[in-house]
């Protein structure tokens, strides 16, 4: 498999739930200011033009940062890392996932967006704050967003809670949220992905 990624983006998930998953795959970096990837326009690649896709070993691309994540999940050989599809987990599981995506990977949009007012900035990051702090409160009962064992939700949680650090927003407000990001930079395959990207947690 190859996964093509840009470093410190959503595909960041994507890649971390690899490694977590013990499956054999290489890595291809998108520049996204250029569009390319080793020189190719990407939309050759994916014509969506947009990271994460995973490229499969019968040369399908998959797209979408869910869908690779629970395809993932379905080829890990180092334990589960969804619950069984169609069981209540497995469904509780589906909603985090959404959550994650449309409710704080969303959210974090106007943040990013360097024609964003700073009123739409400070109003983003207030939304985003209720969010978070649901977050919290799940975190505080669990040491991952499942339980206690580690899933491809966790991945992408952390990816997009990473965010606020780049963009020098603290999470030290939510305790049980600290504390998981600190789990999870603990964790030798998130540090591994992050080396290999070359991001700062």
């Amino acid at each position: 498999m190859k996964l093509y990624f840009s470093p410190g983006s959503c595909s960041m998930a994507s890649h971390i739930s690899l490694r977590e998953a013990g499956v054999s795959f290489d890595l291809a970096r998108v520049d996204l200011r250029t569009g390319t990837v080793h020189g190719q326009p990407f939309k050759e690649v994916n014509p969506k033009g947009y990271v994460p896709a995973l490229q499969l070993e019968n040369g399908e691309l998959l797209t979408e940062g869910l869908a690779l994540l629970n395809y993932i999940a379905s080829k890990s050989t180092n334990g589960e890392l969804l619950p069984k599809q169609g069981s209540w987990e497995f469904f509780k599981a589906l909603e985090w996932l959404a959550f994650i995506s449309t409710e704080l990977h969303k959210g974090f949009s106007p943040l990013w967006n360097r024609n964003s007012s700073e009123s739409e900035r400070v109003n983003a990051w207030e939304r985003l704050s209720g969010r978070i702090t649901l977050v919290d409160e799940q975190l505080k009962r669990t040491n991952y967003l499942l339980g206690d064992s580690f899933s491809v939700a966790d991945a992408y949680l952390f990816t997009v809670l990473n965010w606020a650090g780049m963009l020098q927003l603290s999470l030290e407000q939510w305790p049980a949220v600290t504390r998981f990001m600190d789990t999870m930079k603990n964790r030798p395959h998130v540090q591994a992905a992050l080396e290999a990207e070359g991001v700062k947690s």
